[in-house]
């Protein structure tokens, strides 16, 4: 079944069957079963593994080494009886045999810098080095280990419903991540001679085992994310004294790890509604001159998370406010360094604040005690209860506005992604729509209630049409596994968040939609779900056939081009012959001249019928638009056989116009038609998607108005993505493209800098 997804992409994208865009997904989707129903619901016997950890670290600041022992406690929740055991081993990316260089595709022309070139041949030895892994009995455990996944061979099989504990010993080399990269690791700050450690994929993590697929061992190469089982932890983090730690989880130990006035600070923090502060900047400076030698232990627990990551530095500023949720409260937090500031101060732990307060509202409510904010320039990643956020201001202090809504971008969408996958938690090493699209449209629904007219990258419609228009040679289908896809953004942020919006906006509406979205949302928190039990679901609770769509915008590579060709006016005739040969008569009359007639009235002096009286005859006599009386006693018969609202409709003055439109973009979608009328008036038509049913090229509608219409236009309201907009009108009206200037560079500076030279000149007059 696990190839179920990627066979029905291919179908759709090169067979004759992509071309039934209205046909049912049931060939497509897995088969309903006790697991998980046609509903898009878990089943009645749905069922999911469990991962317990304790783990003890300690954090090496001279050598950038960290050491770990873990105890993991799995628990077989399935009807399967299991041979072995797969682990993750996310940091074996970095090891020296790692597959992910080799695959990268590279240029000679990638190399122009020096930079680039150090940085292709640096050598950093990184990896898990496992020393031992052990029973809970002390006896030593057969594994093997496949570049980035551990499997543990077992003595006797895990029975369904038991347990088994063992242990694993590791350490590993801290990644800088300016020179290695990564998703975690330390930044080094050489002036002071100080790190900020954020750390994540630091421990071997169960893999998934389920229904689905069995076990999800595909290998981590780097792009598609995690997919891990929920548990409970309890974490011990010794690090130097003065340092600071976040973590996934709750403190457990406040009262050694803090001081009595951070706690008391803690204390007024818990029910404040705006940041208190843990730790100053003038306090976080002390510990960067002064640096302890000597170690403490930080212990946090979590309950049914599905992984663990935690932040350490001296250089951290602390500060948190309460959120209340629901029933409950959420105490929200932020750690930065100095570097931070202004912005950090002001702005991180508002920001988690509104965004756990948002999700909430639209998705499921917050769960956990508390949601933490961590700087770290350059990097944007989410982990149960904390994430790594970039944003960093100039020297001075000053910033641009990109990087302030930068900032406030990336902290929504990652503090947003405590909600999709570490709630709802999906398998992102082979679905990344299912937690970057999704979150990013909530992204896009917190940065509009944040700050009206919020300049969101990603949401809207009509900027995602330049990707959708683009080669087709480089665009993925959203269907496509993570390490397969062409323009990863566009393709796992972008489109998924706008069919989203279109489905809130213009396919469902905003209550169906919402309600469907929160029924998917409360079905399959802290559960797996897969593509379909979403499509299902917001069909089972919607009561909107949405196949079409999904079939559109997640199975191909099509996009959105409907074209106003051409519209036709009829106007209802009132039968009176009087009034209908006088309309006649005058439509003759202001006709278009054929230019040779024009030039005939000058150029032939005279006819033969206008010098001999004998040519014309009764049809040259005849007037046409004359009524004779024949013609209105035939009127009169007609009007004794009409209706009283027949009568009435003869004489409404009412226009049929006939439309005809083309689908040359291949995605069907809704039709929605602005009528301009005479009077200065207008009316919005919005055709369903199903217009295209019988003929998805070309079809053709009509309507009848009141009043005359003027113009029209397709999409008034940039809602359906349609790539090309010089074909939506009639009359037709071109859309200019802006024709830039080069525009000269300012040396870098930030408006923040340029206000202060002004100031200081004004200052000098």
């Amino acid at each position: 079944m696990k190839n179920l997804y990627l066979i029905g992409a291919i179908c759709f994208a090169h067979s004759a069957f992509a071309q039934v865009k209205f046909s049912q997904l049931d060939q497509v989707l897995p088969t309903p079963n006790e697991y998980r129903t046609g509903a898009g619901a878990p089943g009645h016997n749905y069922y999911q593994q469990k991962a317990d950890y304790k783990i003890s670290l300690e954090i090496d600041d001279k050598t950038q080494i960290l050491k770990g022992v873990e105890s993991i406690t799995y628990t077989n929740n399935s009807p399967d009886v299991l041979e072995y055991l797969w682990l993750q081993l996310d940091q074996n990316v970095f090891s020296t045999d790692s597959d992910s260089p080799l695959i990268e595709v590279e240029k000679m022309e990638d190399f122009r810098t020096i930079q680039s070139i150090e940085r292709k041949m640096l050598y950093y030895d990184g990896g898990f080095k496992i020393d031992e892994i052990t029973s809970s009995a002390g006896g030593k455990m057969s594994f093997a280990i496949n570049k980035t996944m551990l499997r543990i061979n077992l003595e006797k099989p895990l029975q369904p419903n038991s347990s088994i504990t063992f242990k694993v010993k590791w350490w590993y080399n801290i990644n800088d991540r300016e020179k290695v990269g990564g998703r975690s690791g330390y930044e080094y700050f050489a002036k002071e001679d100080n790190y900020i450690y954020t750390i994540a994929q630091f421990f071997p993590r169960m893999c998934v085992y389920n229904d689905v697929e069995g076990w999800q061992n595909k290998q981590f190469l780097g792009r598609g994310e995690f997919a891990l089982p929920f548990g409970d932890y309890e974490v011990n983090i010794k690090v130097p004294s003065d340092h600071i730690v976040g973590a996934t989880g709750e403190l457990q130990n406040a009262n050694n790890c803090l001081t009595a006035e951070q706690r008391n600070r803690m204390k007024t923090a818990l029910t404040a509604d705006k940041p208190v502060m843990i730790v100053t900047q003038e306090e976080a400076e002390k510990a960067e001159k002064e640096k302890a030698s000597s170690y403490k232990t930080w212990t946090y627990k979590a309950t049914n998370v599905r992984d663990f990551a935690f932040a350490s530095s001296r250089k951290f500023i602390w500060d948190a406010q309460n959120q209340a949720v629901a029933n409950k409260n959420v105490l929200c937090m932020s750690f930065y360094p100095k570097e931070g500031n202004p912005l950090w101060e002001r702005y991180s732990t508002k920001l988690v604040a509104h965004t756990i307060k948002t999700y909430s509202k639209y998705t499921v409510d917050y769960p956990y005690p508390v949601a933490i904010s961590v700087h770290s320039d350059k990097i944007g990643m989410e982990y149960p209860m904390i994430c790594f956020n970039g944003g960093r201001p100039e020297a001075d202090g000053t910033y641009s506005e990109q990087t302030k809504y930068g900032m406030w971008g990336v902290i929504i969408h990652e503090v947003g992604h405590n909600f999709f996958p570490m709630i709802i938690n999906s398998d992102e090493r082979q679905w990344t729509w299912m937690d970057e699209g999704l979150n990013t449209f909530m992204q896009y629904l917190t940065e509009q209630e944040w700050e009206r007219g919020y300049p969101s990258r990603r949401g809207p419609a009509y900027m995602i049409t330049d990707y959708m228009r683009g080669d087709k040679n480089f665009i993925s289908p959203i269907m496509t596994n993570s390490e397969s896809i062409w323009q990863f953004g566009n393709n796992s942020y972008g489109k998924p968040a706008t069919a989203l919006n279109i489905l809130r906006e213009t396919i469902m509406g905003r209550e169906l939609f919402d309600y469907a979205f929160k029924v998917y949302c409360e079905r399959w928190k802290f559960k797996h779900p897969t593509p379909a039990d979403f499509f299902r679901t917001m069909e089972d609770a919607s009561a909107v056939d949405l196949d079409w769509f999904w079939r559109g915008w997640f199975y191909t590579t099509e996009h959105v081009d409907i074209s106003l060709d051409n519209v036709r006016a009829f106007e209802i005739s009132s039968m009176n012959p009087e009034i209908e040969k006088e309309i006649a008569k005058k439509k003759n009359e202001s006709k278009d001249q054929f230019i040779g007639d024009t030039r005939n009235l000058t150029s032939i002096k005279e006819t033969v019928n206008e010098r001999d009286a004998d040519i014309d005859d009764f049809y040259a006599k005849r007037d046409i638009y004359a009524a004779d009386a024949l013609d209105k006693k035939e009127y009169q018969e007609t009007l004794g056989k009409l209706t009283e609202e027949q009568k009435k409709l003869l004489n409404s003055g009412k226009t049929g116009y006939e439309f005809t439109f083309s689908n040359i973009g291949g995605l069907v979608m809704p039709v929605i038609l602005k009528v301009n009328f005479s009077d200065g008036t207008d009316e919005v038509i919005r055709i369903p998607a199903e217009i295209w049913k019988r003929d998805q090229k070309t079809v053709t509608k009509v309507f009848f108005f009141d009043k005359k219409a003027t113009s029209f236009r397709l999409d008034p309201f940039l809602e359906t993505a349609d790539c090309e907009l010089n074909n939506n009108s009639f009359p037709a009206v071109l859309q200019p493209t802006k024709y830039e200037l080069f525009k000269q560079k300012n040396n870098g500076e930030n408006p923040m800098q340029r206000q202060k030279r002004v100031e200081e000149l004004e200052k000098a007059k």
